[in-house]
């Protein structure tokens, strides 16, 4: 109370707890402790992130920081920063340290399994650095090891102390990252070990694995902070840290409201009994990007700090990658809570490991090192027969823009980039008419990215039709790959020039100069389909064989490493010869797990890329229409992996068009449904043609639906290759049951058809509808349903009938919800021909007694058919249109029922038109039925004009005889006055043509009037 009385404001608040509670000293402590930082045998990220709490309270400059953070890190990655200079800022050293770091552990793993296979001099595997300083220590055994002071008296051979003399290794244990001198593994004078733990009593140990899976965790309460290894138990019955390190650490701890017992892994229990203390919430990050609240149950484990165990593991459900160690989340409970923070680190969600990649090429092919080369990548490249033309459409006006308004740090990246552009010769300064303005746009990783404005230069450009690729045809290819390599091209579009003579076509204005590129810049209208031009010439005899282009990303794929390897020589080969060079930190080689052009595709599977995942579930709710064509095009990039996918997203569908936008809860139901499916949707198989297609078809009376499967030859079960759905259109709609259940068959055949269509095995198609097995058989079909079975005959289908409570999969994908829908069905009575022609004997006596075109047969009975209708000649047409419209049956039907009726047993070429104007025309509906269009207004008389040629009148005399090639008058009259201008034109003037008479015969002499009169003619309403 005191302390609220004394405080007269939240701030000075503030300002007395801090005094009270907060460390008097945060900025000394801060820097005693980053002075005592060391990196040791941890990982430098570790490092890096204890770094980086310290130094945002010790007040120091850029420079002092980055001169700490040299002297914490280990010696060797002191070294290869200074072989490779220093980079000028902390964040650049902090990820140039990572990168290096990483590259030195992944050597040292390398160097470890090459000598685990050598027969004789290969040394025993020494524990990971995380475990060596958590795995108690056990008495020797009686076998010796090499170097060990007692147990040999051999010296190394000479072949191997030089090579580990080369490598930077240790002589006494081999293994790298230390010298002798402080090898862990070097006893000390007593036998000892340097860094042997104490002896711990096992039976506290609640659940000790070895050899164990650790990943390192960082935990948060209060103002405190520590990053410690801990270890994934799938024995553990719950998540436990160490009692002493709680108590040593002040991390806050409450008594559990139900204690618990916990056994060890031979069944007995704990010497402390009952576990009754746990925790309280601590914040648990992973890798930077999976964050969690998390208590820990309290036990006795010096061994191991933090056990995570098969609850969590339970919860989370990580991927875990044996080799190199790895975790990764990507399961939904993850995705939706725990990465929420970090949703735009995408790269993150696939290896929390990965942040920039630091790839070594395989020595395969370290013959082709060239193409890696970023000097030869930043050259200016030679003219080629793919210069980029730029084509201006005939008269078009040179375009040029405006200059961009740019802050502080986007006009120091400007002139960055002019300057690093000219140095490379890309860019030369203009004196070009044209010039287009720049302004920037962010990047992935925060940074600021450079783009001209070329779209009036696009608007006029004769456009390249070159074809890109479809990606879902270019993913069909993979079918049998085993292996994968990903190329991608350094500097693309920069690797071809503009066609001499063009360059001043792409020119830019900036506040440092006006500029015009040499090289094919980003953003020209035609850029792409240039680029695919190349690419596709260089690789044409590869392509669908072992090699996938698109654009810059090139997939090489094979089915066994000793063919991949020839297949990636002969492209580097083909790169070579085309100066066309890869950037090696986006290169990925011989995996059998890859992502590429949005997908993740492994031997035979293919799943949707789990950073598009996590983006559309963080995905904002859409508030106008715009938004929700944004989000619809971005997920319909999936959809062959959403079941039902245009039934979920119908509501959404519906805010799309033209009416007044209204964020319904259909809608929001429609888009937290579509976004929990991308969580859970299946792994698709590729193709296989040298396997039967299976073809799940149905229809409801609003959407046809279809899932394409092929049989594992394992496990002999079906697997979806795709999901397709669409909904019928109004006409569809009115389809017979067996019309449309024909259509579900014919629009998935359209659908897949190059995949269907010459295939080795018949297709077999799986429909709820039994008379469709007789399709082929049938000896009279409707012209519909001839027209389809022509189409059903370019495929080997084999139609089944499948009861629909075994059709599940595409009766799912067809049905959908509405008010209309009902358990009965319906279906239209009418009646046979025959029938027809008995009980309207006087109308078809009419029919016989006049003359039949001569194009149509004659029946025995007497009448012309056609196509199973009877043809009425002229005379005999009203008789028919009053039957169909008149009589009782009719009862006086609209435009459309009146057509109906008719087609089912008449035809006449022009029976639509007749049907529109005998019903436009029945006396009885004029007088009887409502208009459904709105009344006119009443009629009144038009006021007097105060002046001439304020107030005029128009119309067309038209179909005169022709004079001088003049068949009509224009007649304006003033209304004031009754002066007339009669001005002649070549036939009735189009809207355009009719504009500018006026302005040259009209308003030149007499202004603009207040109002024109005319008889709504289209040159007046269009």
């Amino acid at each position: 109370m005191l302390l609220l009385a004394s405080t007269a404001s939240s701030a000075s608040l503030l300002s007395a707890l801090n005094d009270i509670y907060d460390d008097p000293f945060r900025q000394d402590t801060a820097q005693r402790e980053i002075k005592a930082l060391k990196q040791g045998r941890r990982p430098v990220e570790d490092y890096v992130m204890e770094f980086k709490q310290y130094a945002l309270d010790t007040a120091w400059n850029e420079i002092a920081l980055i001169n700490q953070f040299r002297s914490g890190i280990s010696d060797q990655l002191k070294d290869e920063l200074a072989r490779i200079g220093i980079p000028p800022t902390l964040d650049l050293l902090m990820q140039a340290s990572i990168s290096i770091d990483r590259r030195l552990r992944e050597r040292r793993q390398e160097r470890n399994l090459s000598m685990s296979v050598q027969p004789r001099r290969a040394l025993p595997p020494t524990p990971s650095d995380t475990t060596r300083d958590l795995v108690p220590s056990t008495p020797r055994t009686t076998q010796e090891e090499p170097m060990q002071i007692g147990a040999t008296n051999r010296r190394l051979p000479p072949e191997e102390m030089a090579r580990r003399r080369s490598n930077h290794l240790c002589l006494y244990c081999g293994q790298a990252g230390h010298t002798v001198r402080f090898c862990p593994e070097k006893p000390e004078r007593g036998g000892k070990k340097t860094n042997t733990p104490s002896t711990v009593d096992p039976s506290n140990q609640p659940l000790v694995i070895a050899p164990h899976f650790s990943i390192s965790i960082f935990l948060q309460w209060n103002d405190q902070h520590l990053t410690l290894p801990a270890m994934t138990d799938s024995g553990a019955s719950g998540s436990f840290m160490d009692l002493s390190l709680a108590t040593k650490l002040c991390v806050p701890v409450i008594n559990k409201e139900h204690p618990v017992h916990v056994k060890l892994v031979d069944g007995s229990s704990l010497k402390s009994g009952l576990v009754t203390l746990e925790t309280g919430p601590l914040k648990m990050s992973i890798g930077g990007d999976h964050h969690e609240n998390i208590s820990f149950d309290l036990v006795a484990s010096p061994v191991f700090p933090v056990i995570l165990g098969l609850p969590w593991l339970r919860t989370h459900d990580p991927v875990i990658r044996w080799e190199p160690e790895a975790i990764s989340f990507t399961s939904p409970h993850c995705l939706q809570l725990c990465m929420k923070q970090s949703i735009k680190s995408i790269h993150s969600i696939l290896d929390i490991h990965m942040e920039k990649r630091d790839v070594i090429i395989p020595p395969a092919y370290m013959e082709y090192e060239d193409i890696f080369n970023e000097a030869k990548a930043e050259a200016l490249p030679p003219h080629r027969v793919y210069d980029c033309p730029i084509d201006l459409l005939p008269g078009a006006a040179i375009p040029y823009g405006r200059i961009y308004p740019l802050s502080e740090p986007e006009l120091n990246i400007l002139k960055e980039y002019i300057h690093e552009h000219l140095q490379k010769g890309f860019i030369r300064p203009s004196t070009s008419p044209a010039g287009a303005g720049i302004f920037f746009v962010g990047k992935k990783d925060g940074g600021l990215r450079p783009c001209v404005d070329y779209r009036d230069l696009n608007n006029i450009t004769i456009k390249n039709r070159y074809p890109l690729p479809l990606i879902p045809e270019l993913m069909e290819r993979l079918k049998t790959a085993q292996i994968f390599t990903k190329l991608d091209l350094k500097g693309a579009y920069n690797l071809l020039r503009i066609r001499q003579g063009d360059e001043w076509k792409t020119a830019f204005r900036t506040r440092y100069g006006h500029y015009e590129y040499l090289v094919m810049p980003y953003g020209l209208c035609n850029a792409p389909a240039t680029f695919q031009h190349l690419v596709n010439d260089i690789f044409r005899d590869l392509l669908d064989i072992c090699v996938i282009v698109y654009l810059d990303d090139i997939l090489v794929y094979s089915d066994t490493l000793q063919t991949h390897r020839h297949h990636m020589k002969e492209v580097f080969t083909r790169l070579r010869k085309h100066r066309l060079y890869a950037k090696r930190e986006k290169c990925i080689f011989e995996t059998n797990r890859i992502a590429f052009l949005g997908y993740i595709l492994s031997p035979g599977k293919i799943e949707m890329d789990p950073g598009k995942i996590a983006a559309i579930l963080s995905w904002p709710t859409p508030t106008s229409r715009k938004d929700v064509q944004r989000f619809l095009g971005f997920a319909n990039f999936y959809r062959r992996f959403i079941r039902s996918f245009s039934k979920l997203v119908q509501p959404l569908t519906d805010l799309t068009k033209n009416v007044p936008f209204k964020w319904s809860e259909q809608a929001s139901n429609a888009f937290q449904t579509l976004q929990s499916q991308f969580t859970s949707a299946p792994i698709l198989r590729l193709p296989n043609p040298s396997l039967p297609y299976f073809l799940e078809v149905d229809a409801s009376n609003k959407a046809t639906g279809a899932v394409l499967s092929q049989r594992d030859e394992i496990d002999q079960r079906l697997h979806p290759i795709a999901y397709f759905s669409k909904r019928l259109t109004p006409a569809e709609c009115n389809y017979e049951v067996g019309d449309r259940e024909l259509l579900a068959i014919k629009k998935a055949l359209e659908e897949w058809r190059h995949l269907l269509e010459g295939t080795s095995h018949p297709v077999s198609v799986f429909t709820d509808h039994k008379n469709l097995e007789y399709l082929r058989t049938a000896k009279r079909l409707k012209p519909r349903q001839a027209r389809w079975a022509l189409f059903f005959s370019r495929f080997q289908l084999h139609i089944t009938y499948q009861p629909g409570s075994k059709n599940g999969k595409a009766d799912a994908l067809s049905r959908l919800p509405g008010p209309e829908e009902s358990d009965s069905s319906t279906s239209d009575s009418i009646l046979p021909i025959k029938y027809f022609l008995a009980t309207h004997s006087s109308t078809i006596e009419k029919i016989k007694q006049l003359t039949c075109p001569t194009v149509y047969p004659l029946t025995t009975n007497g009448l012309c058919l056609h196509q199973d209708k009877i043809v009425v000649p002229e005379g005999a047409r009203p008789g028919v249109l009053a039957l169909c419209h008149d009589s009782p049956q009719a009862g006086h039907g609209g435009i459309k029922k009146t057509q109906a009726l008719l087609r089912r047993y008449f035809y006449w070429p022009t029976m639509n038109n007749a049907a529109i104007k005998y019903v436009t025309a029945c006396p009885v509906c004029n007088r009887n039925k409502k208009l459904s269009q709105k009344t006119a207004g009443l009629l009144q008389p038009l006021p007097v004009p105060d002046r001439p040629w304020k107030d005029l009148t128009v119309d067309f005399i038209v179909d005169l005889p022709p004079s001088q090639g003049y068949t009509t008058i224009m007649v304006v009259v003033d209304r004031l006055t009754k002066m007339a201008h009669f001005v002649p034109t070549k036939g009735l003037p189009t809207a355009k043509v009719t504009a500018s008479l006026f302005h040259k015969e009209i308003f030149r002499l007499h202004g603009i009037p207040a109002s024109i009169l005319s008889d709504r003619g289209s040159q007046f309403t269009s």
